[in-house]
């Protein structure tokens, strides 16, 4: 591996800064973006277990938002529905949305960094591609007067070119498959999000009424 780097030349080395930050983007987004940390399955039914006859304390309300993101927005229209009794419907749901705001905010922490790399990678391989040519027809233009171009000079400059277009589609199709891999899952845990808002509105809605 060290040889090819070598062989590669110096436009190789953003590749390599680039394929390090996206390993490192794509195991933090695996770890982030996983159900238990985001939506667990059951956690609305349990929620609404809970508060079927009142709504809960405090100390449960806080326990549910560090719970996961699905918790914190539930969290967040639980505590608005607390702090005003004669909530409406139109207040309840403008809560529930913001969290919600909050939590796709988080969700998509870091993947546009992702997607940049995997848009700059093939730019960056393209780039190594010209540098080799201009040492291969530079090679060819300080050797024109003699009997010809040596060959190794050549070769290194053939070796730069192609390394970095190869290197360039390594770091690239990897980058993207998990872009839009992590995007796809964004989108599910939003959708899960607003349907567990709109469960949880009448719901809400049905507890403060008893408390007028």
């Amino acid at each position: 591996m060290l040889s090819i780097l070598q062989a590669a030349g110096w436009p190789i080395w953003p590749l390599v800064l680039c394929s390090i930050v996206a390993l490192a983007l794509i195991i933090e987004r695996f770890l982030s973006l996983r159900a238990s940390r985001v939506a667990p399955a059951r956690l609305v039914d349990e929620v609404m277990a809970v508060t079927r006859a009142s709504l809960p304390t405090v100390d449960t309300v806080n326990k549910l938002a560090e719970n996961s993101s699905l918790g914190l927005v539930l969290a967040q229209g639980l505590r608005t529905a607390m702090a005003e009794p004669r909530i409406t419907d139109a207040n309840l749901r403008a809560s529930f949305e913001t969290a919600g705001r909050q939590a796709v905010h988080d969700m998509e922490r870091n993947l546009s960094a992702l997607g940049t790399i995997a848009s700059a990678a093939p730019l960056l391989g393209l780039l190594g591609t010209v540098v080799g040519m201009i040492e291969i027809f530079g090679v060819s233009g300080a050797s024109s007067g003699t009997a010809g171009a040596n060959p190794l000079e050549l070769a290194h400059g053939i070796s730069v070119a192609l390394y970095n277009t190869a290197f360039g589609l390594i770091v690239a199709i990897p980058s993207l498959a998990f872009y839009r891999h992590f995007r796809a899952r964004v989108d599910s845990y939003t959708l899960d999000l607003e349907q567990a808002a709109e469960r949880m509105v009448p719901h809400i809605l049905r507890l403060t009424s008893g408390r007028r």
